[in-house]
């Protein structure tokens, strides 16, 4: 058997079975900070299993719905399902791309060890606050979800002046934390999720139903990637046993 015949069957052979390496792409996600927990403790698992890399670039919904906007280039995104759709339909993301991930709502932290307290209710939430010796939460100034929520909620239970003299209003929700973990904040407002992003601090529980506001992550392919099936592998992990028990770990609820 000649030495060019071997090649090409061997040739013939990888391309049968999909030689792994041969599609290896280079993808950039752009994700929202709220996920990067989740984010760097899945992507190394996505790579080994795929073959692909992943470069990943972390910003607020706004600022890469922002970047998207003006150009900037990017393979997979993910943003809020609203934003997503916004991007759809400024022709940012590939139609029919639109995967939903993962919903969060607002959570409640204290320092770790310290006394949980009861927020089981819309009323045991408020004796909450008022009984606090401290409480902080995002700058609504700066746009954060978490943040805008509790200055229209502590405004809806009429508790907006009892508590303004206590509340500390701090530009992210990883500085609010940092606050509860050095005990410069008693009872601190974030998502779930952010016990990922800062130690010491121990997540009370989220906030009742009536009372809560859920935020749900959608993904999709950018409009201009070179990597769309790439990118439509790596959405797909989220979706999957490996994606979806890392979700839950990270606080939030995989759709």
């Amino acid at each position: 058997m000649s030495r060019l015949f071997v090649v090409a069957i061997s040739s013939v052979w990888l391309l049968m079975q999909g030689d792994p390496i041969a599609r290896a792409a280079d993808i950039k996600l752009f994700s929202p900070t709220a996920m990067k927990g989740l984010v760097s403790e899945l992507m190394p698992q996505f790579e080994s299993r795929s073959g692909h890399k992943v470069a990943v670039e972390y910003a607020t919904v706004g600022q890469i719905s922002d970047r998207l906007l003006k150009g900037e280039a990017a393979d997979v995104v993910i943003v809020s399902a609203s934003r997503i759709g916004d991007l759809i339909n400024q022709g940012k993301v590939t139609t029919g791309s639109r995967a939903e991930i993962a919903s969060v709502g607002v959570g409640v932290y204290v320092k770790a060890g310290s006394r949980k307290p009861d927020i089981g209710s819309t009323e045991a939430f408020t004796r909450t606050l008022l009984n606090a010796k401290s409480v902080s939460y995002g700058d609504p100034a700066g746009g954060g979800v978490t943040g805008v929520h509790m200055a229209t909620l502590v405004r809806r239970l009429g508790i907006e002046a009892d508590i303004k003299a206590k509340t500390a209003m701090l530009p992210t929700r990883q500085a609010v934390l940092g606050e509860v973990r050095r005990d410069e904040g008693e009872t601190g407002i974030g998502w779930p999720s952010d016990s990922a992003l800062v130690s010491g601090v121990d997540l009370v529980g989220t906030l009742p139903a009536d009372i809560q506001n859920v935020t749900l992550y959608a993904a999709g392919i950018v409009a201009l990637s070179q990597q769309a099936e790439a990118g439509k592998a790596l959405i797909g992990f989220f979706s999957g046993p490996i994606g979806q028990a890392a979700l839950r770990a990270k606080g939030f609820e995989p759709r």
